[in-house]
């Protein structure tokens, strides 16, 4: 699979729907085992996702994100003591945070050009570093 940003997602920014803003501290990032939580381009929220419970491995918040001339930015990501070492972190998933699994909305897949993924986390910090250009641009 290649860096994709959820259709559901597009689809919510064409139609003014609820929860689609990325200029929150609600936007969070995670690290993901593509095996077990593969993407799916159909998903639209969380409790979508197939085997959250083993594939997502590590969440942080995406801090200080910033959306200018179409393109999300934010601060590089530092997932600290990234501890899950019997599985490896092939993806980013970022997706945004209402505090129930089933309004929980998907934004964006990464698992190709991101320096440092695949990993296997070893109980060390696992450090993601945007590119200058941004994260993504629509």
């Amino acid at each position: 699979m290649a860096n994709a940003i959820y259709n559901k997602y597009k689809e919510a920014l064409l139609s003014d729907d609820s929860d689609i803003a990325l200029d929150g501290n609600n936007v969070k990032i995670s690290l993901v085992d593509s095996g077990e939580t593969p993407f799916r381009s159909t998903d639209e929220f969380y409790d979508d996702l197939a085997n959250t419970e083993v594939g997502v491995l590590e969440t942080a918040n995406l801090e200080n994100t910033s959306v200018t001339n179409g393109v999300l930015d934010a601060d590089d990501v530092t997932f600290v003591n990234a501890s899950n070492t019997s599985i490896d972190a092939e993806a980013l998933l970022i997706w945004i945070d209402t505090g129930q699994a089933n309004t929980s909305r998907l934004v964006a897949w990464m698992d190709t050009n991101i320096d440092g993924l695949p990993i296997t986390p070893d109980g060390s910090d696992v450090n993601i570093t945007w590119s200058t250009s941004g994260i993504f641009k629509l």
